[in-house]
C-alpha cells in the first residue's frame, strides 16, 4: 500500500525567484501546470493507491478533486512550515493505515512512471527511506519511507545530506536516486532552461502545453540564452 503526499504552498505566492522572467499570473500558471503533471502521474500510477494534498491555496481542494486526491487545508493541522507540515501530515497517514509514503513535491514537471516505479522498487529492495535528490545533489524532491523509516524532515539547504545523515545517524537503510524526473524542480531562472531543452520529449504534459500555449518558450528562451548549463547527468542509484 502506498499513498502519494504532496504539499503545496500557495500557488499565488509560487516561485518567486522566476520573478525577473515571470509575471504573478505566469508564474500562478506554470506552478499550477506542473503540479497537475505530478497529480496526473500519481493518479494514473497501479501501484499508488491514494494521493493527499496538503495545501491552502484557495484552489487546492478542486485540484485534488481533478485528480481523485483527498484535501487536508494546512491550516487545519495546526504547525507551520514544510517540515512540520509533512511531519504532521506523514503521521496520520501512517496512523491512518501504514504502509508506504511517498512524499513528493509538486514542481516536477519531468515525472514519470517509471520514475515512480524506480523509486517503489528501491524501497521494496531496500526497506529503508529513498531519498530522490534534486539535480544539483542538494536538495530532497522526493522521499519514500514507511512508519520504522520514516525520515527526520529537514527540507531547505542541503536537506539531501541532512535526510541521509540522519537516518544514517538512526541506523536507517537509507539509499539517494539522482534521476531525471525527479531531479528537476523549477525554482530558479537555471531550472527553466533545462526544463525547455526538455519540451520536445515532454510534449504532452500540461507544463509543457501552458509554456507553448503562452508563448513563453521563446521569450523565456531569448532571455536566458546567455546562460551556461551542465551537460544532464545519467538516472543514478547511489545505495548509501
Amino acid at each position: 500500500m502506498v499513498q502519494a503526499l504532496v504539499p503545496l504552498k500557495d500557488l499565488v505566492q509560487a516561485k518567486t525567484r522566476l520573478a525577473g522572467l515571470l509575471s504573478p499570473s505566469e508564474r500562478r500558471a506554470l506552478a499550477q501546470a506542473m503540479l497537475e503533471d505530478v497529480l496526473a502521474v500519481l493518479a494514473a500510477h497501479p501501484q499508488v493507491e491514494g494521493i493527499t494534498l496538503v495545501s491552502d491555496d484557495p484552489a487546492a481542494h478542486l485540484l485534488a478533486a481533478r485528480f481523485g486526491a483527498v484535501h487536508w487545508p494546512e491550516s487545519e493541522l495546526d504547525c507551520r512550515g514544510l517540515n512540520a507540515v509533512v511531519e504532521k501530515a506523514s503521521a496520520r497517514l501512517l496512523a491512518g493505515g501504514g504502509g508506504d509514503i511517498l512524499l513528493v513535491h509538486g514542481d516536477l514537471p519531468l515525472l514519470t512512471a517509471t520514475d515512480v516505479s524506480a523509486v517503489l522498487d528501491a524501497r521494496r529492495e531496500l526497506s529503508g527511506l529513498v531519498i530522490g535528490c534534486d539535480r544539483h545533489g542538494a536538495g530532497t524532491n522526493l522521499l519514500c519511507f514507511n512508519a520504522a523509516s520514516a525520515p527526520a524532515f529537514a527540507f531547505g539547504a542541503g536537506s539531501c545530506a541532512a535526510h541521509l545523515a540522519a537516518a544514517r545517524g538512526r541506523g536507517i537503510a537509507v539509499c539517494v536516486l539522482n534521476r531525471e524526473g525527479t531531479g528537476l524542480d523549477v525554482d530558479e531562472p537555471e531550472d527553466l532552461a533545462v526544463l525547455l531543452r526538455q519540451l520536445d520529449r515532454v510534449s504532452s504534459g500540461r507544463t509543457a502545453a501552458y509554456i507553448r500555449r503562452a508563448g513563453l518558450d521563446a521569450r523565456i528562451g531569448l532571455a536566458l540564452s546567455s546562460l551556461v548549463l551542465p551537460e544532464q547527468q545519467p538516472d543514478r542509484k547511489e545505495v548509501c
